[in-house]
């Protein structure tokens, strides 16, 4: 074996230089950093500051151990995980960034219940316990025509909970044309066999008729189910069964008609792409007996799966073990109610979702132009641009959003999104033929100002990437 190269050896030197936990507690010039700081916290910034400059010698880079790199991170352990970003995207309901923001209401709504102890399940009335989805359950039937209503965690466990309380060891009629694939690689079928039902695909992949799901029933089946194709389009040569004609079979043989509704809007917004999004009343009112859908999706609330329907057929999912498993907390509750009160009272506008859906394009370029003006003022050239955002959240995904955006050229548009990923408000946008896109649908107003100052330090170089 050859001796090592100097180039190993220095890079081995400085590795060796690295200093111990202890010998940087004792350090003199590290006293009025680690002032206040717990010694846990302290500890804990001391050996991240030195894995990082470790990990930056193996890389090749040519440093020593500076007090900066305790300052680093410092500043690192103290900024939370989950922080708010903004989303310049144009993708209103990002599943990766939280898909539908709360209306101020429910988020004054969720710190009133959050800071102390609240009636969850008290009746105050009755001086006794009560029910954690009373708050909500008068508010769904009222908006939807339903007869009674169910809250769990997701659209996902509420379709599990519909299966397995009402098809487990009996037979779950589908249409093969609507197993779809949720978020994260999870898939309907995948769902629906958890819940001890045995799936019954029937139909092709583009047509099904009311004679596949006819030709299927036998006595062991349990329920016919309808899936909403929410995050996908089928087009061209197709066909399918509707709701109405789905219950109307449903009733005939006496066999439950379950939807899972997936996007779950309440209204449709004003617009020809929202004409044809199917509502959650429309559905009940169409002879569903259960219908499942999103709480952070169309309606614009907390991350919640609905279910409303027949009194007889949500008894049954109440009482079923899997209700305990899927249960909601305090703030989900207090959030959800806060979000239907709006709809109630007729204040869509107050709903975030709701108005970044429907705001007008005129609005838009207004916005767009204001972010210009101060990118100019901070000496970044742009260009307001007009392009087509999405409604995201797999929800309407033949649905294009007019919008406009201001347009950003850089020699590498990945390396400067990175930087404004390091923002102290990080700014999340998009690349699209080599330009960086920051789309203005699903920023306010008094986030501009923001946006164009991590911009400017992004490009001047005064935000670390």
């Amino acid at each position: 074996m050859g001796a090592p190269s100097t180039e190993d050896g220095g890079k081995n030197a400085r590795l060796r230089a690295l200093p111990s936990i202890e010998q940087l507690l004792r350090r003199p010039s590290l006293e009025a950093r680690l002032a206040g700081v717990p010694r846990a916290r302290a500890v804990a910034a001391l050996r991240l500051a030195v894995a990082s400059v470790r990990e930056r010698l193996l890389q090749g880079e040519e440093r020593t151990f500076e007090d900066a790199d305790v300052d680093e991170a410092l500043r690192a352990l103290s900024t939370p995980n989950l922080r708010p970003v903004f989303n310049a995207t144009g993708v209103v309901l990002h599943t990766n960034l939280g898909r539908a923001p709360l209306a101020l209401e429910a988020v004054a709504r969720v710190a009133s219940v959050a800071r102390g102890f609240c009636n969850l399940e008290y009746d105050l009335e009755e001086g006794e316990r009560g029910s954690r989805y009373a708050p909500v359950v008068e508010l769904l039937t009222q908006l939807t025509g339903a007869e009674d209503a169910l809250v769990v965690n997701n659209c996902a466990g509420a379709a599990l909970l519909m299966l397995a309380a009402l098809a487990s060891g009996r037979e779950a009629i589908v249409s093969r044309g609507e197993l779809v694939e949720i978020g994260g690689g999870f898939r309907v079928p995948d769902v629906m066999k958890q819940s001890g039902a045995r799936l019954v695909e029937v139909g092709t992949t583009n047509r099904t008729r009311r004679s596949d799901y006819e030709s299927a029933l036998t006595p062991d089946t349990g329920v016919l189910m309808k899936v909403h194709r929410s995050n996908f389009a089928l087009v061209g040569f197709t066909a399918e069964v509707e709701v109405k004609e789905l219950a109307v079979l449903g009733r005939a043989r006496g066999v439950p008609v379950l939807v899972d509704l997936g996007s779950g809007a309440l209204v449709s917004p004003p617009g020809e792409d929202f004409v044809h999004e199917p509502t959650v009343p429309a559905t009940v009112a169409a002879g569903a007996d259960v219908v499942a859908f999103s709480g952070d999706k169309l309606l614009g609330g907390p991350q919640a799966g609905l279910l409303v329907g027949r009194a007889a057929l949500l008894a049954r999912l109440r009482q079923h073990p899997l209700t305990r498993a899927l249960r909601v907390d305090k703030m989900t509750v207090a959030a959800l109610e806060a979000t239907l009160e709006l709809y109630r009272d007729g204040c869509l506008e107050a709903i975030p979702t709701y108005r970044l859906l429907t705001t007008p394009a005129p609005v838009l370029e207004a916005r767009a132009r204001r972010l210009l003006s101060l990118l100019a003022l901070k000496g970044i050239h742009a260009r307001v641009a007009p392009v087509s955002g999405q409604v995201g959240g797999g929800a309407m995904p033949a649905a294009r959003l007019p919008s406009f955006a201001c347009v950003l050229n850089f020699n590498q548009p990945a390396a400067f999104l990175e930087c404004l990923r390091k923002a102290d408000v990080p700014v999340i946008g998009r690349i699209s033929d080599g330009d960086v896109v920051l789309d203005v649908r699903c920023l306010a107003e008094e986030d501009l100002e923001p946006v164009a100052e991590a911009v400017a330090m992004a490009s001047q170089g005064r935000q670390p990437c």
